[in-house]
């Protein structure tokens, strides 16, 4: 008997142009009527009104997030010889930005509960070459930032923020982004701020870091043919900086939706024996994704999309054990925490737009899965 055909979508993309379709149509003609497709004054608009969500006087756009990560590293002056702390459970990007600035991640394990960087474990990783940590704020909870900060004080480390999942998250009332040197966000279409297409910026307190990042996204360049730097072309798009423009007004109506979903989980799910998000203290948690964690992680999802319900990974290979990145010569064990999250966690639909009634029953495929299976899944 075939799979039932899909009930309730992972994400919806189209539900939310819909709900905003005439204020994005706008933006586009905008930009077409200025012919400012790279670069040019939406940007610049986005990035003025970006700075000021995220509590800091300086923005740059990029063209991804990874691409913010590469410059903000080399705004640092990070380059070969040195180090950056960063964690193996995350998306790729994190490790490969430090890599493509010719120096070494060097990886440490995370928290269980929170999926983010585990304090504890970065002062033992600190060497004579340390220059950086890089914390990534997954899922939409910032890491345990006054710990890291004390960290980096003690040693005279640079800070940057991997923010790509946590628009608006915030720690102790302060923002994402603007905690450390620098932050630094991705607006892949499927984040809480996200384009249609590629994007990312680079935020932070210091002029001189800002105007490095911004020569470097467009060649190097301080004028036009003069290159300073030996730069990249990492520019945002002028229709993206439009959109963006339009969907960081809505951007707070989307994360307490995002929130009450969240809130909605954690009631129906309370009794089910899987293990689900937990907050840090002090910080708001913005849901890019809603992650729960089940011994038998395959077989769960392999049972919700017989019922229609279509769940994702994030992420279910860590860093260190990717083909493309065994020369960093980490093995099978070395980060216990890392590796479990990997085989275990699963997320639901999460999604601004996502109706009640599809909550529901995502919860109640879950319940009846894990009943059904009791020893097998939790």
């Amino acid at each position: 008997m075939p799979n039932s055909p899909v009930r309730v979508p992972y994400l919806d993309l189209k539900a939310q142009y819909q709900s905003i379709k005439p204020e994005i149509d706008a933006a586009i003609a905008r930009v077409l009527d200025s012919a400012q497709f790279v670069l040019g004054e939406e940007v610049a608009g986005f990035e003025r009104e970006f700075a000021s969500y995220c509590g800091i006087p300086e923005c740059v756009a990029v063209n991804s997030g990874t691409s913010a990560l590469h410059l903000a590293l080399l705004a640092a002056g990070i380059g070969a010889g040195d180090e950056v702390i960063t964690v193996p459970f995350t998306f790729i990007g994190s490790v490969a930005a430090v890599i493509y600035t010719g120096a070494k991640p060097v990886l440490v394990d995370i928290d269980p509960r929170s999926f983010t960087i585990d304090p504890m474990a970065i002062e033992a990783a600190v060497t004579s070459r340390t220059k950086a940590i890089l914390p990534v704020h997954l899922y939409g909870q910032m890491a345990d930032m006054d710990s890291i900060m004390a960290v980096a004080r003690k040693h005279k480390l640079l800070v940057i923020e991997d923010a790509a999942q946590a628009h608006g998250a915030r720690y102790k009332g302060r923002s994402a982004g603007s905690l450390g040197d620098m932050g630094c966000f991705s607006f892949y279409p499927t984040k809480n701020l996200g384009a249609y297409g590629e994007g990312g910026a680079v935020v932070t307190n210091n002029a001189e870091y800002a105007a490095t990042v911004r020569k470097l996204r467009d060649w190097g360049q301080d004028r036009k043919y003069h290159h300073a730097l030996r730069g990249f072309n990492y520019r945002m798009e002028g229709f993206q900086g439009a959109i963006l423009r339009v969907k960081l007004r809505h951007l707070e109506d989307w994360i307490a939706a995002r929130r009450a979903h969240a809130n909605k989980y954690n009631e129906l799910l309370a009794d089910c024996e899987l293990e689900l998000p937990s907050e840090i203290p002090q910080s708001r948690h913005v849901y890019h994704v809603y992650t729960v964690r089940a011994r038998n992680r395959d077989a769960l999802q392999a049972a919700l999309v017989a019922d229609g319900i279509q769940t994702a990974i994030h992420y279910a290979i860590a860093a260190h054990l990717q083909p493309a990145y065994a020369n960093l010569g980490y093995g099978k064990g070395a980060f216990p925490h890392s590796e479990a999250a990997a085989e275990h966690v699963l997320s639901l639909p999460m999604y601004p737009e996502l109706p009640p009634q599809a909550i529901e029953a995502v919860a109640m495929a879950v319940k009846k899965v894990v009943a059904r299976n009791a020893r097998t899944f939790v």
